[in-house]
């Protein structure tokens, strides 16, 4: 398998299904977000804090290429092969939240990003995260796109936060909290 086409120089791509679309298309800028986020998880899950979590992180990093594959399909085609989501999918991330929650304190301010580069690398992935789940209703606002997966990337980036904080924790990181001035 060739990494190049030939097929895309003019700015023009194709989605599963045979349709060819600008590259600037929402659905290519959606499924391209996916993929950026995808990249970010795999360096959260490279992050030495997380070597008891790598299998959730790889699972999650495979529900993003099956999240990229159906925002690649056109829709209506129906005959092409991809892996699909299941509700299973989200209930993972919420019971990964649950067992992690257990062992953080209340949460009483808004926190800021930072304090360890690994915690860093969280919060940015959860803001990408957060930037695909608002083209992916974007794109839904236009052309059909499946309930599970704005549900999955909404719950995701809710398991990136606790994720963060779980990880300050395990770092001994003091969380910083935002202190508005009034």
């Amino acid at each position: 398998m060739k990494i190049y086409t030939k097929t895309g120089d003019q700015g023009i791509t194709s989605l599963l299904g045979g349709t060819r679309v600008p590259k600037s298309d929402l659905r290519i800028d959606a499924y391209g977000t996916v993929d950026e986020l995808n990249s970010y998880i795999g360096l959260l899950r490279d992050q030495p804090v997380n070597a008891d979590r790598t299998d959730v992180l790889k699972e999650i990093q495979d529900r993003l290429f099956t999240i990229g594959a159906d925002l690649a399909t056109v829709p209506g085609k129906d005959k092409v092969k991809k892996p699909d989501l299941h509700p299973e999918d989200i209930e993972l991330l919420e019971n990964e939240m649950d067992q992690m929650e257990l062992r953080l304190p209340p949460l009483t301010a808004f926190i800021l990003p930072g304090g360890h580069t690994s915690v860093s690398f969280c919060h940015v992935a959860r803001t990408v995260c957060r930037r695909t789940e608002r083209i992916t209703v974007e794109l839904a606002s236009f052309e059909p796109v499946s309930d599970l997966v704005i549900q999955y990337l909404n719950r995701l980036s809710d398991y990136l936060f606790v994720l963060g904080r779980i990880m300050a924790l395990e770092l001994d990181v003091e969380e910083v909290t935002w202190k508005p001035r009034i």
